[in-house]
């Protein structure tokens, strides 16, 4: 159910004054595709991601949250403006050719214009995948005043790409023509993201980090860290696109030590995050900056890819493209230096529609707007008045259309809804690796959920499920 919101500044006001000098930085940092056991924080074993868990030291590591939903597009889309996809006005990976996917629409209000309100400079660099250049869904029609990175998720495949944007201006990269490894996109994304943070260290901020990383294709630079892991894995080769149309236009290319590339490319978040920090520290502003880190939806098995390898969604079943908790459930950590409790795990459950009210009740902001999120800000900052929510709801466009929804420690899906349907019901607190279909043995709760579903989507013509 839709809720309007109308926050007054309660628990964050008796703690900082929001004068303009003392308003707090956050930084929302997104990998691609990174599933909840691809960290060694949340039990990976073949590598280790030593920046990311000293973050989870210095905060709240959370093992029961949701992104918006699982793929890449509609997920953000939820992130970006509080509303699950049942409601979002981007509910699918949908492409518009010849660059970019469907765009949020004029007057969307956004995380970014939540922060451009309070005076926030704003700062976007990685993947957009919300508005193909030009629409009305591209970075600077969006609220974000400095952008830089990749328009299109599909080009996004690429790590040595023909060109990137500068806010809607095009970058090209001729270092990369004809095939050669000239410019790894990230690294030099990365650099603009650093670059933000020394710009305006004296502003307010929100830097939103959407990173290409660990997405395939599975390439990184010839560097120390690629060196280090070569030869240290039973390796599959993948053969993939190496030239005609769709090199470099979203195919993947081969690749030798896949294994490899894929640690090596969480390996690089992890230096990154770390970068980041240590950029935050620099510059005088790490302690009144609020650091987010999570994924957009569960690990990929796509150009070489091999999360069961490397155990990539811990105990869940389910990757990318599933809506059981192996696709949706990501890891999170939330750091905030003397506010937020040092050290924490918390089983807290939450989703990325519930983003945008958290930080506008960290914000003082009225939320005129209908949406599903509720604030988590008494959980982060261990203050009394945590509300609680009715449902998780998750649909997913694609594989015949699918659907989700979680009350309490029950969970409904529907699948393969376009070819007649079928209901699973597992119970998350006692089977949380969803091996036991209880549908037959519940019918009571069965139809009790199903009539919560019905009722938890608005129909779209863009995004019909049925």
């Amino acid at each position: 159910m839709k809720t309007k919101i109308f926050v007054a500044g309660l628990s964050f006001a008796a703690l900082i004054p929001l004068h303009a000098q003392q308003k707090p930085n956050v930084v929302f940092i997104v990998a691609d595709d990174l599933g909840y056991g691809d960290l060694s924080c949340y039990g990976q074993e073949k590598f280790q991601t030593p920046n990311i868990d000293r973050m989870a030291l210095s905060g709240i590591r959370f093992t029961r949250t949701y992104s918006g939903t699982t793929v890449s597009a509609p997920s953000r889309a939820s992130l970006m403006t509080g509303l699950h996809t049942g409601h979002t006005p981007i509910r699918g990976n949908k492409e518009i050719k010849p660059e970019g996917q469907f765009p949020l629409q004029a007057g969307t209000f956004t995380l970014f214009r939540l922060f451009k309100n309070a005076g926030y400079v704003t700062g976007a660099f990685g993947k957009w995948g919300l508005g193909y250049p030009g629409s009305t869904g591209e970075p600077i029609k969006q609220g974000v005043d400095e952008f830089f990175g990749y328009n299109c998720q599909r080009l996004a495949h690429n790590y040595y790409p023909a060109y990137l944007w500068d806010n809607n201006k095009k970058v090209v990269l001729h270092e990369n023509d004809g095939g050669r490894f000239g410019t790894y996109s990230q690294a030099l994304i990365q650099s603009k993201a650093l670059a933000f943070i020394d710009k305006h260290s004296k502003d307010p901020f929100f830097l939103f980090v959407p990173m290409v990383l660990p997405h395939a294709e599975l390439v990184v630079p010839e560097d120390s860290i690629i060196q280090g892991l070569r030869g240290k894995f039973d390796e599959k080769p993948y053969k993939g696109i190496d030239s005609g149309p769709d090199f470099r236009n979203g195919g993947y290319m081969s690749q030798e030590y896949p294994r490899a590339t894929h640690a090596a490319m969480v390996k690089r978040i992890d230096v990154y995050v770390g970068q980041i920090i240590e950029k935050l520290k620099e510059t005088g502003v790490y302690e009144n900056t609020l650091i987010i880190f999570t994924s957009d939806n569960g690990p990929h098995r796509e150009g070489g890819g091999d999360p069961d390898f490397f155990n990539s969604n811990g105990i869940y079943r389910g990757y990318k493209r599933d809506l059981y908790e192996g696709g949706i459930r990501v890891p999170t950590i939330i750091s905030w230096q003397d506010k937020v409790p040092a050290g924490k795990e918390s089983d807290f459950a939450f989703a990325f529609w519930d983003y945008l009210p958290t930080f506008a009740e960290m914000l003082h902001t009225s939320i005129s707007k209908n949406i599903d999120g509720v604030s988590i800000l008494p959980t982060l900052l261990e203050k009394e008045g945590q509300k609680k929510r009715d449902y998780f709801y998750f649909e997913f466009q694609e594989l015949g259309g699918r659907q989700a929804l979680i009350k309490g420690d029950w969970k409904l899906l529907h699948i393969d809804i376009r070819d007649g349907g079928r209901f699973e019901l597992y119970n998350l607190a006692s089977d949380p690796s969803e091996n036991h279909n209880l549908v037959e043995l519940y019918p009571q709760k069965t139809a009790e959920l199903k009539e919560i579903m019905k009722k938890a989507r608005t129909d779209d013509p863009n995004w019909p499920l049925f």
